[in-house]
């Protein structure tokens, strides 16, 4: 037996403290703990492992223990054991011996297996770490685990698809425009797994077994957890990869957009009619195009004269303006020169350096220089911090490649294949870690895409540009409950849907209604899309500039929408209190906002599968309407909870489904056990 701290070794493991060393036949395994009820687990060929921090920080000191008996070593560190078992032998085959470490995770205080490495299959001769090398140094690494059964399995970030349960799915680890690939899953076994691998890969949760792969990697590296609970496992989570900061004031209310108000007097008569009308608001967004060239990072002076009086003007009104920044220089851009000589763009493998196309020829800022990160902030900091503008919008923050190639390009940490999946991260933390030295403490940004730990940096992240149609509305509940799970407690949507919605059209004023009664219980209430009919724009000397997608504003939409919509938004001042606690709880105990029902309810087993409804907090279930055309729904209440319809005061006991009436004016929304009783009848 070996005790912690002894470095005494046995035929195959190491010890040092709680760190638990196997090698054989060329290959590390190193398992130590890394926070409380969780262990990190890394394995290489040929020389050390690698002290990587893509994601996880610096762990906390746990009371681990480490006991070796015989060819068997048990690591235990709270709820958590894992075991690693050493096996050798000669292997007739091909007439050398073979070694081998088989390791299983189990629930120390239920003593029960949580899940396990898969197995040699006998004659089969699999290899549960495949750890396959392409030649010039790199390797391809495939995790496979033994099938869990009857687990369900939650989160990985936000894919376009209405699947709830993730048992059965094939996932890229990868980013695209509204593809968010953020590796951590729960299960409902009662563990939770992080692949801490930013390599372009794929996840499979197969029924014969779960299999991980990073296609270009220099090692295997994952954390698993162990808890009793979701909240449990969410809260070792946030403390393993942080916790999002302190969400703003101007974060819980509504926030106006669309694409594009082109031009200061039209931003600032939005908003003066929004606030005539005595409609509340928090932010107003700038959008893209409101440069000169993409890359110049600054207002076109022609169409924004006088920006600091902009933002001094919508201050005075009590709102905060946002402007977008995207992470890519045209050829023509001012900049492009500089960020070219000075090595801080994206590089392409193969053909012409250029790597999006839309509005001309451009290349990708390479965030994971930290050159760039920090030549970027300067910039916006003397174009647009000067002004007082303090909130941003990070667009293209996968980036969004005109060709998804991910192996042609490089970055500074390393070909996109191998590091490309960290770019969102470090895009939001180029702007976070510059405005908290600059003295702004609460900061959110909204950010187009995200990756484990992205939450630390005050990322808001919204689903992308989805289109306009009852069926991505429904896959924006289950994509925001699996971005909870994954750690992203800020998540929005685009209300109505970005493409090409015509606020003319009665059927999608229908959508626009129900979009916005879901947004009502969203982390961020916010407006924005592509809405049709196009306005074209024109400098003064007739040059063309980007296009303007049609009006987008409460009023655009005919008077009995207007009423709706405008009902909705002062709710949303309402529910300031709770979603201000909310958001507390997502900073202080790393808790989702936006939670599927088995968050709360782990032991009632329907909802693990109720996947068109959500909580909104903890106290708050939401069903929206999800089809068109539709006057009524069935909603489950959730067993050990009495709820109370907020639309009439009427209760039911939980552990049931009920029908329940949902007009185009009204939206589902249960309170539990007798809470927020001054909402009462304030629903419609």
């Amino acid at each position: 037996m070996t005790g912690p701290g002894t470095g005494e070794a046995t035929s195959a493991f190491t010890v040092d403290g709680a760190r638990v060393v196997w090698r054989g036949g060329g290959e590390v395994l190193v398992v130590e703990p890394w926070g409380a009820d969780s262990v990190r687990v890394r394995a290489t060929l040929k020389r050390d492992v690698e002290d990587t921090d893509w994601a996880l920080l610096p762990p906390d000191a746990t009371p681990a223990t480490v006991s070796v008996r015989g060819e068997t070593a048990t690591l235990v560190n709270g709820r958590l054991r894992v075991v690693l078992e050493h096996t050798e032998n000669l292997q007739e085959v091909v007439g050398h011996r073979v070694f081998r470490c088989e390791v299983s995770f189990w629930d120390h205080v239920e003593d029960r297996l949580l899940f396990r490495e898969l197995g040699t299959g006998g004659s089969l001769n699999l290899r549960a770490r495949a750890l396959r090398p392409h030649l010039g140094g790199d390797l391809e690494v495939t995790a496979s685990f033994e099938p869990v059964p009857g687990e369900k399995l939650y989160g990985m970030g936000q894919y376009q698809q209405h699947v709830l349960d993730l048992k059965g799915c094939t996932l890229e680890l990868a980013h695209r425009n509204s593809q968010a690939s953020v590796p951590f899953l729960l299960s409902s076994a009662g563990y939770g797994f992080l692949w801490h691998d930013p390599a372009i890969g794929r996840a499979t949760f197969a029924t014969n077994r779960t299999e991980w792969v990073a296609g270009h990697t220099r090692q295997l590296d994952y954390w698993v957890t162990a808890g009793p609970t979701p909240a449990r496992i969410a809260s070792a989570y946030a403390r393993a990869t942080g916790h999002a900061p302190p969400m703003p004031e101007h974060g819980l209310g509504f926030w106006q957009c669309k694409l594009r108000y082109w031009n200061q007097g039209q931003l600032l008569d939005v908003v003066r009619e929004h606030k005539r009308r005595g409609l509340p608001m928090d932010v107003v967004v700038a959008d893209f195009f409101h440069w000169p060239r993409m890359g110049d990072l600054r207002f076109e002076d022609e169409f924004w004269p006088d920006p600091t009086a902009m933002v001094r003007e919508l201050r005075e009104l009590g709102v905060e303006l946002m402007v977008s920044v995207w992470p890519q220089v045209s050829v023509e851009s001012e900049n492009y020169a500089e960020f070219a000589r000075d090595g801080l763009l994206v590089r392409s493998e193969r053909g012409i350096d250029v790597q999006m196309a839309f509005e001309g020829p451009s290349a990708f800022l390479d965030m994971t220089d930290p050159r760039t990160r920090e030549r970027l902030w300067q910039t916006c900091r003397r174009t647009y911090g000067r002004h007082g503008i303090r909130l941003f919008w990070l667009d293209e923050a996968e980036p969004e490649y005109g060709v998804y190639d991910f192996d042609n390009y490089r970055y500074h940490l390393g070909p996109n294949a191998q590091v490309g999946n960290i770019y969102p991260q470090l895009f939001s933390r180029a702007f976070f870690d510059g405005q908290r030295a600059d003295g702004h403490d609460a900061v959110v940004n909204l950010v187009r895409c995200a990756w484990a730990g992205s939450q630390r940096y005050g990322a808001l992240v919204w689903s992308g540009d989805i289109s306009s149609t009852f069926d991505d509305l429904r896959r924006q509940i289950t994509a925001g409950v699996h971005m909870g799970v994954a750690g992203i407690p800020w998540f929005t949507t685009d209300i109505g849907g970005f493409h090409r919605g015509d606020g003319r059209d009665p059927a999608f004023r229908e959508l626009l209604v129900r979009w916005f009664q879901f947004a009502t219980f969203c982390p961020v209430m916010r407006l924005h899309g592509d809405r049709l009919p196009y306005e074209e724009v024109r400098a003064a000397d007739g040059s063309r500039r980007l296009r303007s997608g049609g009006p987008n504003e409460l009023w655009s939409f005919g008077e009995e929408v207007f009423e709706v919509l405008a009902d909705l938004v002062h709710l949303r001042e309402t529910l300031r209190p709770y979603t201000r606690a909310v958001m507390d709880e997502a900073h202080t105990h790393g808790q989702p906002v936006m939670r599927g029902l088995f968050h709360e309810f782990p032991d009632d087993g329907r909802c693990w599968d109720v996947d068109d409804q959500y909580l909104f907090g903890p106290d708050l279930l939401v069903a929206p309407v999800l089809a068109a055309g539709a006057t009524s729904r069935e909603v489950y209440l959730p067993t050990g909870a009495r709820w109370t319809d907020l639309r009439d005061g009427r209760t039911y006991d939980g552990g049931q489904q009920v029908q329940v009436p949902a007009p185009l004016t009204s939206v589902p929304v249960f309170a539990r056990d007798g809470s927020h009783g001054d909402l009462v009848g304030r629903l419609r």
